[in-house]
């Protein structure tokens, strides 16, 4: 059984994996899923689908905190009594941390059932939030859910990890196995191989005689937006380096208030790419940026890396040298890694990009290469693999 917030149709990176892994789950065992996505139920009603019960889930508009709140213990409580009815003895239910009470309520109805559980960890709280500065360090909301992290993490059966950062943070908690904990890099959601550089790019068509430095997709609590601002100021005096960024998010918000306040000519803000023409948008850019916050090595998701990858486009890391993203670029020599919230270094790491072409484009032929090490087959082996295991083990245990 397989629990999460967000599937297909949804159009969501989480839904996205979670779909993906659900069906590729089904070539070893039945798949149930339990979805709080409209419409889910309908999308996957095909012979080869898992099948998918649909939650009503309410989904409150972004900035309603109060709301939103509510909505996200709601769905946990109602997510309890579905899997509490759904799950058997024999059964290994799977959930994602998506919201971050859903692991409590799966994971506790899952070993009233006697079932065994995993979970898969996108983000890591209370930690994520916060730096989303919903909740302070120290807080008695922040000790009673690291309290409640250490009895979760101790009675799971098998915790996955998409990043090696996450690993000391669980290590942390008393009790916690590291023979549990399993990591399993998401994988690139475009083809694999490099896009050359090209003029006839409609997105890079206006600035074809310039270092394009790309910064795409959701901007979150735990981007610098500023940072890749006071970047851009700081190189506006170098006609030859552009900045091309589209996103959505608060931290999106805020770059266009900063633009609106103190516009740059070396930066073009465009709105979200749909998903037809993210191929053509990735393979715009000589470079990307990702510009973490401090202080997120283990907490914030890397997805967004293996797309740069595929397209073969090297990357700029802003962020711990311990992070995923940041080991990903060191190991296979495809970028540079910043300190992050630093734009003096982040506009040095492009100057360097832009003192010499040839080999910034050597360093994307590579990242494309690397991108072969994040597919969807070798994800998949990987779920396959445990949760084949934690299967076998708790059938053992009860017989």
């Amino acid at each position: 059984m397989i629990v999460s917030e967000h599937y297909a149709p949804d159009s969501s990176t989480t839904a996205a994996y979670m779909t993906a892994i659900a069906r590729g789950l089904t070539a070893i065992a039945e798949t149930l899923v339990l979805s709080g996505t409209k419409n889910s139920a309908v999308s996957a009603a095909k012979d080869d689908e898992p099948r998918v019960v649909e939650i009503d889930n309410w989904v409150p508009e972004k900035g309603a905190l109060v709301k939103r709140s509510f909505a996200i213990l709601l769905f946990s409580i109602r997510t309890f009594f579905v899997t509490f009815r759904q799950t058997s003895r024999n059964d290994m239910v799977f959930c994602v941390t998506t919201p971050f009470t859903l692991p409590f309520a799966v994971t506790l109805a899952a070993k009233l059932r006697g079932a065994t559980a995993m979970l898969l960890i996108y983000d890591l709280y209370p930690e994520a939030l916060e730096m989303a500065g919903l909740v302070k360090p120290g807080s008695l909301l922040t000790k009673g859910i690291r309290f409640a992290n250490g009895f979760l993490f101790r009675v799971l059966d098998a915790i996955i990890t998409i990043g090696r950062d996450v690993e000391p943070l669980l290590l942390r908690y008393k009790g916690v196995q590291t023979s549990k904990i399993k990591f399993i890099p998401n994988w690139t959601l475009l083809p694999i191989h490099y896009r050359a550089l090209t003029s006839e790019n409609p997105f890079r068509r206006p600035h074809t005689e310039k270092l394009v430095v790309g910064l795409s997709g959701n901007l979150g609590f735990t981007h610098s937006a500023k940072t890749v601002f006071e970047t851009a100021k700081l190189l506006e005096g170098e006609p030859n380096i552009q900045f091309l960024l589209s996103g959505w998010g608060s931290g999106w918000e805020k770059l266009k208030e900063l633009q609106a306040a103190a516009p740059l000519g070396n930066v073009t803000l465009m709105n979200p790419v749909p998903n037809s023409e993210l191929e053509d948008f990735l393979a715009a850019a000589d470079v990307w940026v990702i510009p973490y916050r401090r202080n997120i090595a283990g907490v914030s998701v890397p997805s967004r890396l293996y797309n740069l990858l595929a397209v073969g486009r090297p990357v700029i890391v802003a962020a711990e040298a311990t992070s995923e993203a940041a080991l990903i670029v060191q190991e296979e020599g495809i970028g540079w890694v910043v300190p992050p919230e630093n734009p003096t270094e982040l506009a040095n790491a492009i100057r360097a990009a832009a003192s010499d072409h040839a080999a910034t484009a050597l360093k994307g032929r590579q990242s494309a290469i690397a991108a072969l090490k994040y597919t969807h087959d070798r994800a998949m082996a990987g779920y396959r693999q445990v949760v084949g295991n934690v299967l076998r083990a708790g059938f053992e245990r009860q017989t």
